[in-house]
């Protein structure tokens, strides 16, 4: 058994040392090969723009509680009207990422800025920055990317809308409930511009829709009031109407609707890149170019003893029929 057991372990070790004879006797070739990808990596990375981050930090507003409204509040119930602090209960940060993947309310902000012409290249490259020597290479690949079929207004604008899903982003922390809305793009001063209109039109656009209904309700309740006969009746809907005016005022106070701004976005400092990550891509594309040269050559010595014992079985075969 022990006999076995040393002449099993001889054999792994032939066949291990046999594996680094095959590498080693390939090397030129993994290390030719290996000096292609890196030097490509290299060349890619350097052509690509320095990315930057722009960001507004946003907290709920406090409401604060409401006044016992008894009746008031079972009819406003009913009726579906939350005389509460507004949305205080509803997470604002998902409106916003709802609002963000919406066309329809993106289409007419692209327009409205002229969005779709603020984020070609030939408008931002002034403001482009670059790891050294990078600027020839970008040009030069950006040369290879002319001459394209031009689109048509709307596929432009569609493919505006699809670009700013993945430069903007909203987020939330949970412990704090603090709301970070940013922009992340290789123009710092675009980043911030962005940052700007989306916090403005986000806030004023969920703000006409709650003044809208509340105009709605208060309307409906100025009719409910005339109808009334009774006074407790007549008593609850004036609180009721009360109560809906006040939150049309409170809804005017403040910069932002729902939020306060903790902090404003900035052009972030030209050193302050968030991207890319050239060193690590590089290295990465060095060691993933080792590994596949490695895997080659072990494939090729796999493919060629495998056709080898192919043509000695059918050698063998051959020899038994005849014989």
């Amino acid at each position: 058994m022990q006999n076995n057991d040393l002449k099993s372990h001889i054999e792994e070790e032939i066949d291990i040392s046999e594996i680094f004879s095959k590498i080693w006797k390939n090397k030129f070739f993994i290390m030719s090969l290996s000096l292609i990808v890196t030097s490509i990596s290299l060349l890619y990375v350097l052509a690509q723009p320095n990315i930057y981050v722009s960001k507004s930090i946003l907290i709920p507003k406090d409401q604060g509680s409401q006044p016992s409204l008894g009746g008031a509040a079972a009819i406003a119930a009913m009726a579906g009207i939350n005389l509460g602090g507004g949305r205080g209960d509803i997470d604002i940060a998902t409106l916003f990422q709802n609002l963000l993947s919406d066309y329809s309310f993106n289409k007419p902000l692209i327009v409205k800025y002229n969005i779709n012409q603020l984020l070609q290249p030939k408008t931002i490259e002034k403001d482009l920055v670059f790891a050294p020597n990078g600027i020839e290479l970008y040009y030069f690949f950006q040369s290879f990317s002319t001459g394209k079929k031009k689109k048509s207004y709307e596929e432009t604008i569609f493919e505006t809308f699809r670009k700013l899903k993945n430069i903007l982003s909203v987020s939330k922390d949970k412990k704090s409930g603090g709301i970070t809305l940013s922009a992340t793009f290789t123009d710092r001063f675009i980043t911030k511009k962005l940052v700007e209109i989306y916090l403005m039109e986000m806030s004023n656009y969920i703000k006409k829709l709650d003044l809208k209904e509340i105009d709605d309700q208060v309307h409906y309740y100025e009719q409910e009031l005339q109808r009334a006969k009774s006074l407790d009746l007549k008593e609850n809907i004036n609180q009721l109407l009360s109560t809906l005016v006040k939150k049309k005022v409170l809804s005017q106070a403040g910069e932002f609707y729902m939020v306060k701004q903790l902090t404003k976005p900035q052009v972030a400092y030209i050193k302050d890149k968030a991207g890319p990550k050239r060193a690590l891509i590089v290295i990465v594309a060095f060691i993933t170019s080792i590994i596949l040269g490695i895997f080659i050559v072990l494939l090729k010595e796999f493919l060629k003893k495998d056709e080898s014992f192919s043509i000695q079985n059918e050698d063998e075969r051959y020899k038994f029929l005849n014989e």
